[in-house]
């Protein structure tokens, strides 16, 4: 059977070791008779996991002991509402940097609950850049922003040192990378990119912040809820939950957040270097603020396109195809994408200019 490269988006490509590790799982875990799927999130054997997984967050992260580790449900997308339902209210507005698709999401749903602020936007360059100067209300709530642009393949590589509190959205970059924990007093990420398979969000917020929260709040949007119940309020996504711990002992083995963020930069390397090179293809975000972890570009012409999504399909080559609103191809290099995979694309766009090119002289003939 053919390998397939899994460039997409996410949900994403996992470890192999991790996935087999999560099938015999789902079948009798640690011999209990029982599958993870059908445990009881409150035996001792699942709290077990809870606490090794907060652990390894903290250790791959370097999460200080003031900071909270918490895994919620429904991703990053409802982070989009519960940070503005616990910290903005009427006496004070939040500031939001406007990077792209899932930034404008942020706003959208913070303005339901509050006065915002768009104190810097791209859109003018159909966010092909992360903008570096603004001003904002020094008595903002907070500040938002988005590290990583996914759609439009766009990443902060230097973070807002503002007097204000920090909030970012690392959906697709958590773990890719080293980050200073205490520049930001809350983090939140959905699981299905570096961490493990949807259905699970992880915060990190400084408690001192978690206490700033508006008192009457529903229980499931409360942060504090779920820091005090060990993120066990009610039950959690435990299969997501557990894969996530596979998934992090997996990284650590690979030498931890260092270690696999210079594995990133050269599969990025690699990758831009073949889309500069080649004539049928063209970055879509400026040079200085390009994505490693998800890489978007064009074809010169339909034609270069659609003819290269087959031909890349025919070679095992699966999810590259450009978010439906954009168009072209986007490649994501996630953590567990080997550099082998990053190669096979790198051939495919050299192979198939050299038939286009081949194609193009018999047609002028």
């Amino acid at each position: 059977m053919l390998k397939k490269h899994n460039f997409g988006a996410g949900p994403c490509i996992l470890p192999p070791s991790v996935m087999e590790q999560a099938a015999q799982a789902v079948i009798n875990w640690r011999g209990m008779g029982l599958s993870i799927l059908e445990v009881s999130h409150r035996s001792p054997e699942f709290e077990d996991v809870v606490l090794k997984t907060q652990l390894l967050v903290r250790d791959l992260l370097s999460v200080p002991d003031h900071y909270s580790v918490m895994f919620l449900q429904g991703g990053a997308s409802t982070q989009f509402a519960m940070v503005p339902m616990n910290f903005l209210g009427a006496e004070k507005k939040a500031a939001y940097l406007d990077t792209g698709y899932f930034a404008q999401k942020a706003i959208k749903e913070a303005k339901l609950f509050g006065k915002v602020d768009v104190i810097a936007s791209s859109k003018d360059k159909d966010y092909a850049y992360i903008p570096g100067s603004f001003n904002h209300d020094k008595q903002s709530a907070y500040l938002h922003c988005t590290s990583n642009n996914t759609i439009e393949g766009t990443e902060m590589f230097d973070f807002p040192k503002e007097s204000v509190p920090l909030i970012c959205d690392m959906s697709s970059d958590i773990f890719s990378r080293e980050i200073n924990i205490t520049d930001f007093d809350l983090i939140y990420a959905g699981a299905q990119k570096n961490m493990g398979p949807a259905g699970m969000t992880l915060v990190i917020a400084k408690n001192e912040f978690i206490n700033l929260a508006k008192k009457e709040i529903p229980s499931m949007m409360d942060y504090r809820i779920f820091r005090d119940n060990m993120s066990m309020y009610n039950t959690p996504p435990v299969f997501s939950i557990y894969v996530a711990m596979l998934n992090l002992l997996w990284l650590k083995d690979q030498g931890g957040v260092s270690g696999i963020a210079q594995k990133n930069i050269a599969k990025a390397k690699l990758l831009y270097a073949e889309i500069d090179r080649n004539p049928l293809f063209y970055g879509t975000a400026d040079v200085g603020h390009r994505s490693r972890m998800n890489i978007t570009f064009l074809a010169i012409n339909k034609e270069v396109e659609v003819g290269f999504l087959k031909f890349a399909a025919e070679q095992g080559i699966v999810g590259i195809k450009g978010y439906r609103t954009v168009g072209g191809f986007r490649a994501s290099l996630y953590n567990a994408l080997p550099i082998s995979s990053v190669e096979v694309l790198v051939n495919a766009m050299s192979s198939f200019e050299k038939m286009y090119s081949e194609k193009t002289v018999l047609e002028l003939e």
